[in-house]
């Protein structure tokens, strides 16, 4: 009966002896490996061990080197202040002045648009700009504008000859400012080609004057000419906030890009405008903003 219960064929018999040479092989190669692992660290071979503690504290004091400037590089690169003009310097300038990536990519997307930065407060409108950042960049930031003292000159009486332009009015008549050219212009003391020009193009870009005291807007005294002009509201050609797109809005001076991006927005979310009261709620409007746009709206 034992017998039967231990009789194995020549096959089995086979297949048992394998197995039992395979895991003999693997308790002595087991044993064999732990050994070799083990002696350079069990203090019989000092030389050994000195060289390869040495050897480690090398690469790490590498890894440590190569993660240090990597990161110097990518992450903490110095700061440099400087005089810079937003609507001109490139990319790496705005890097350099610690803004980030996302935000340069922004600012130059707004000039790509047709934005203009036309005095350093509207630096501050950029998305993500913080107080404390903008803080640190205001005496930075140099917008170049016209010399007010060169165009008080071109204004008088003996700034230009008058040999120059022999066609002058003795005294002072009405012309309405919303409809002179640039010859009658002239015919003003003191005004030359320059000047009327400045006039004309900024009145195209208005859609027309309100007031004289708009003059003043491209620096011209508008105390000193006053008495040359009338203003006919009515001539003004007024936009219509209800029709006009992002690029005719963006175009007048009194409306930057983010406030005509904000018209477009509210159209398209809650419909018609009726007043302008309907956009106070957007941060991007001051009552200033208001007053100002107020003689160059349309509703109908």
């Amino acid at each position: 009966m034992l017998k039967d219960f231990f009789y194995y064929t020549k096959t089995e018999r086979r297949g048992i002896i394998f197995i039992i040479v395979i895991i003999i092989l693997c308790l002595f190669g087991s044993f064999l490996i732990s050994d070799v692992v083990r002696s350079p660290r069990g203090g019989g071979d000092k030389s050994f061990n000195k060289e390869y503690e040495a050897f480690v504290h090398s690469i790490e004091v590498l890894n440590r080197k190569e993660y240090s400037k990597f990161h110097h590089t990518q992450f903490n690169q110095d700061v440099v202040l400087a005089s810079f003009n937003p609507n001109t310097v490139d990319s790496l300038t705005f890097l350099r002045l610690g803004l980030p990536r996302w935000m340069v990519h922004n600012i130059l997307k707004y000039r790509a648009k047709g934005g203009k930065f036309r005095k350093p407060q509207d630096f501050r409108k950029i998305y993500g700009m913080t107080d404390e950042r903008f803080a640190l960049l205001l005496p930075y930031i140099d917008i170049p504008t016209v010399n007010r003292d060169t165009v008080r000159m071109a204004v008088t009486r003996d700034s230009l000859p008058l040999a120059k332009y022999p066609i002058k009015y003795a005294s002072a008549i009405k012309l309405e400012l919303n409809a002179v050219d640039t010859t009658e212009l002239r015919k003003i003391p003191g005004v030359g080609s320059g000047i009327a020009r400045m006039i004309v193009r900024y009145r195209q870009q208005l859609g027309g004057y309100y007031s004289v005291q708009q003059l003043e807007e491209i620096h011209l005294i508008s105390s000193r000419l006053s008495k040359w002009f009338t203003v006919d509201p009515a001539l003004i050609h007024r936009l219509n906030v209800n029709k006009d797109g992002l690029q005719r809005l963006n175009a007048h001076p009194y409306i930057n890009f983010y406030q005509a991006k904000a018209i477009v927005e509210y159209r398209r979310k809650r419909g018609t405008i009726k007043n302008l009261n309907q956009l106070a709620f957007y941060e991007e409007f001051t009552s200033a903003d208001f007053e100002r746009m107020s003689h160059y709206i349309a509703f109908d």
